[in-house]
């Protein structure tokens, strides 16, 4: 089954898979800003050709399925700060190490270091039945939201092992609810992203009790995000933004946008350090514009043409962040990729996977064997240099830590909301 989200919304996809008591595995693909099309220009061959074009992906989910019951569900990205920032309701996220998973999920890497903790007694049951239910719940809020993009849903082999199983239909009720609610906050607050600061402290302290106004001055700092807040109180995004809704409308806190490079803890690059990147393309153009364009702005890149050495040569080089074309003689970049994946070393190392094929399909396969994002060629300077930015730039200032007056703040002042009563079903 796939198709566009302009033909078949999300909440029926959910609704046919729980119907038919399917077993698999659903990938969701958004689209965002303009990308980019051919454009030659004399003299500039084939590495720069750069002309908008309509739309280019921007965001995927992937959500498991057995029995059509939700296993899991989270971003298609490698990344681990989502698992982290829930880690923080419990002060454990510094247990989180990049060698601590002992399952290989290839395209489920966080629940990999979930089950990890759970086998380590890092976390009881309990606790990780928590934090897969909240991630099924964002995750779905995110993709009841979406209106374009497209889908794909392969019958497969659960995802193993199990910790939960959650009902469909109750699921629905729920984050459709609150789809709808969160419109409601529009244009204040129009993004889960955004991050709150206090733009007026006299008037919000006089607005507040002393003990709300200290707990929100503290996390209103303009880096912290809405989302991030409520995977550390253990509240849905409706909640937290409903209790700073009321001082936003009157200008006493200010929402901002998060920046195109404000990612994840989990980035390689770090100052002092020169990130490491390999490009596997057997296109000489593509090589030498790789290399010439990262080489000139910071980046140390080496290129590889033959794709049956470039495992080798991998290893030995042991870069920050792999580019890897997929049409390729003998050995393509799904296998590399997929090769890639089964060695420790390489785990959580970005891949982003280069063609000029600019189908779905493609995009799909390259999420199943672990890539970590695309680009299609023919591409440009600035899309390659924000791709790569987005994996092995700079990190962003660390966060407060979580502090229990908030929960309490939003229980006592900040109108809270009750807690999740979703059915669980517990898996032996």
């Amino acid at each position: 089954m796939q198709g566009k989200l302009s033909e078949i919304d999300i909440r029926s996809i959910l609704q046919l898979i729980e119907l038919g008591q399917r077993t698999g595995e659903l990938f969701v693909e958004s689209y965002g800003s303009p990308g980019f099309s051919p454009n030659r220009e004399p003299g500039m061959g084939n590495s720069a050709l750069w002309t908008r074009s309509p739309k280019v992906p921007k965001q995927a989910w992937l959500v498991f399925f057995l029995n059509g019951k939700i296993i899991y569900a989270g971003d298609g990205s490698s990344n681990l700060a989502r698992l982290r920032d829930y880690l923080r309701r419990y002060k454990v996220e510094q247990t989180l190490s990049p060698n601590a998973s002992a399952i290989a999920t290839i395209n489920a890497p966080e629940y990999g270091y979930l089950w990890a903790l759970l086998e380590n007694h890092v976390l009881t049951p309990d606790q990780g039945r928590s934090i897969i239910q909240s991630m099924v719940q964002e995750t779905l809020f995110d993709l009841l939201s979406l209106h374009q993009g497209a889908f794909v849903f392969e019958l497969g082999s659960a995802l193993t092992p199990q910790l939960m199983v959650l009902d469909i239909a109750p699921l629905l009720k729920q984050i459709m609810k609150q789809v709808q609610e969160w419109k409601q906050f529009h244009p204040h607050i129009h993004s889960p992203e955004q991050c709150p600061v206090v733009a007026d402290s006299v008037q919000l302290r006089k607005t507040l009790t002393e003990s709300s106004f200290e707990v929100l001055e503290r996390w209103a700092d303009g880096k912290t995000s809405l989302r991030q807040m409520s995977r550390y109180v253990n509240r849905d995004i409706v909640t937290v933004a409903r209790a700073v809704y009321p001082y936003v409308r009157q200008g006493l806190v200010q929402m901002l946008s998060p920046s195109e490079d404000a990612h994840s803890e989990e980035m390689i690059g770090s100052k002092g350090k020169v990130p490491r990147i390999v490009c596997i393309d057997d296109g000489v153009s593509v090589r030498v514009a790789v290399e010439q364009i990262l080489n000139q702005n910071g980046y140390e890149a080496t290129s590889i043409s033959n794709p049956l050495k470039a495992l080798s040569l991998v290893f030995q080089l042991k870069p920050d962040l792999i580019l890897c074309d997929i049409a390729m003689p003998e050995l393509d970049g799904y296998e590399i990729c997929a090769m890639l994946r089964k060695s420790t070393a390489f785990r959580e190392t970005p891949i982003i996977m280069l063609t000029g094929k600019d189908g779905f399909i493609d995009r799909v396969k390259a999420r199943m064997v672990g890539a970590t994002d695309y680009l299609t060629k023919p591409f440009g300077e600035g899309e390659l240099l924000m791709l790569v930015e987005k994996y092995v730039g700079m990190g962003h200032p660390n966060r407060p830590e979580p502090d229990q007056l908030l929960a309490k703040a939003m229980q006592d002042d900040l109108e809270p909301n009750a807690e999740d009563s979703t059915p669980i079903s517990p898996v032996s």
